[in-house]
């Protein structure tokens, strides 16, 4: 045999070799976990001795084995986790205090199923709570909405159509004076007794110097209002769904001068004006935010406005549902 015929036939061999090498080393890699149940968006509610509140959780995948996520308290923004835990049907996880008045982290022990999951936390009262949660629904919508005849929230002269916060709440805090809904000073926050589903909502408002607010669409997504003219656009900012969507650019106006609000929300699409300025298009919300009425994100909600963190004005509030 020559020596090219000899080269030929080792290199074949070599080839031979490394195939089944190949195939043997496929057989015998473990295959990447199955991913479980858990990874998705839950809506929970925590049953705290003092009431009732609500909370989300988000898990997703960061590489095969890795778990990461984002939590919503009581209150507060949207915190990331940088592991969730999980063996077998349960998980756990912990994160640092934003907010809240504790010393140690907060945490999340529980277990889950394809669509529920339960188990115990640390509340931000400092209670080791239990919880139960479903998975979030998708809120998708078919077709471009219809919109129907546009509602005067505020007609100019009371308070009709709205009620505290806290249904059992007799001390209602907001006047109508000269024409303009106010608060006065911090207090409490106020809902619109009608609920809706879809729809465009034209708001505006004045505040003083350093002052603080929101709307609550849905009662559940916290559209900012703060005394922020001049700084950096930012989610938690005005013009931000509280701590989930950052606006492109910082439209606001300085304190004291009127400034309007004209939000779409569609499902969990929102689109947010701010001063005439696009700051928001289109953009998916992912979650509830922290100060939410509830949890139950496939049902209608009202309006609500953040009272308790400052005095704030309003002389419009217009909505227009989707029919």
């Amino acid at each position: 045999m020559n020596r090219l015929n000899v080269s030929t036939v080792f290199a074949a061999a070599l080839l031979v070799v490394g195939v089944s090498a190949s195939v043997a080393n496929s057989q015998t890699r473990p295959a990447p976990p199955k991913p479980p149940a858990l990874i998705g968006r839950w809506d929970i509610v925590v049953h705290d001795p003092s009431g009732d509140f609500p909370s989300w959780l988000e898990v997703k995948p960061s590489g095969p084995r890795t778990l990461i996520g984002q939590f919503v308290a009581a209150f507060g923004s949207a915190r990331p986790i940088s592991q969730v835990k999980v063996v077998n049907n349960s998980f756990e996880f912990s994160i640092p205090v934003q907010f809240e008045d504790l010393k140690v982290d907060q945490w999340m022990r529980g277990a889950f199923s394809k669509d529920a999951i339960h188990g115990t936390t640390l509340a931000y009262t400092g209670k080791i709570c239990k919880f139960d949660g479903v998975r979030a629904p998708t809120l998708e919508r078919k077709g471009a909405p219809v919109w129907g005849t546009p509602i005067e929230l505020f007609d100019g002269k009371t308070t009709n159509g709205w009620r505290s916060r806290d249904k059992t709440d007799k001390k209602f805090e907001w006047v109508v004076k000269n024409g303009i809904l106010t608060n006065l000073k911090s207090g409490t926050d106020i809902v619109t007794t009608a609920k809706f589903r879809d729809f465009k909502v034209h708001a505006e408002f004045r505040y003083p110097k350093g002052s603080n607010s929101g709307i609550y669409l849905r009662g559940r997504y916290e559209a900012q209002i703060e005394d922020n003219y001049g700084m950096p656009a930012d989610s938690h900012q005005i013009g931000g769904i509280y701590g989930f969507l950052q606006p492109r650019i910082n439209a606001a106006k300085k304190a004291g001068e009127w400034q309007t609000y004209d939000i779409t929300l569609v499902g969990r699409f929102a689109t947010v004006m701010l001063n005439g300025e696009t700051v928001i298009t289109n953009q998916e919300i992912p979650g509830i935010t922290g100060g939410a009425l509830d949890s139950r994100e496939g049902e209608d909600g009202p309006l609500l406005i953040q009272g308790d963190h400052g005095p704030i004005e309003f002389r419009r509030i217009t909505l227009t549902p989707a029919k």
